[in-house]
């Protein structure tokens, strides 16, 4: 794990991209920033899942090629996707960012990686570890389609994906 917030290698705006292609999706989910890069891109992975971040963590522990996994929990608080070691994984296997929408924990710790890291909040009770969900499926949310493949670019601003 990185104690230092990461450098931003990234030189785009959301709304400067926006600005120059309104056919760019974009979500209206106000997440919370939640890892130490505002700003990161990458072609989408996706999971769907409910209260069980077994996905999560197998994906999280293959290699990312500066990927971004988008995983729809439902909107759920009521446990966690991520954690630290899953965050920390994510980082040593070259992952950009994940957009969860539903909750983290242990987010003091992920808030010194060098991830970009998206949630609606946090919660510290664990989530099942089964495995169930789906993998590379599309998945919606906050009006906008997330395909595995589009790209999307994320920073303080919000959320933008190729339709």
């Amino acid at each position: 794990m990185s104690a230092r917030p990461a450098a931003e290698t990234t030189d785009f705006t959301t709304c400067d991209l926006y600005d120059a292609d309104e056919s760019l999706q974009s979500c209206s989910v106000q997440f919370q920033d939640l890892g130490a890069r505002s700003r990161f891109t990458g072609p989408v992975r996706t999971i769907r899942c409910h209260r069980d971040n077994g996905l999560v963590k197998q994906v999280l522990n293959s290699p990312g090629h500066g990927a971004v996994l988008v995983v729809d929990g439902g909107g759920s608080l009521e446990s966690a996707l991520m954690g630290d070691l899953i965050a920390a994984a994510a980082v040593r296997n070259g992952w950009a960012g994940v957009v969860i929408h539903g909750a983290i924990r242990d987010r003091a710790l992920v808030a010194t990686l060098d991830l970009g890291v998206k949630a609606l909040g946090s919660n510290p009770r664990k989530s099942a570890k089964d495995g169930a969900g789906e993998l590379d499926v599309a998945v919606e949310f906050g009006g906008v389609r997330f395909t595995p493949g589009a790209t999307l670019w994320a920073d303080e601003d919000g959320i933008l994906v190729t339709p």
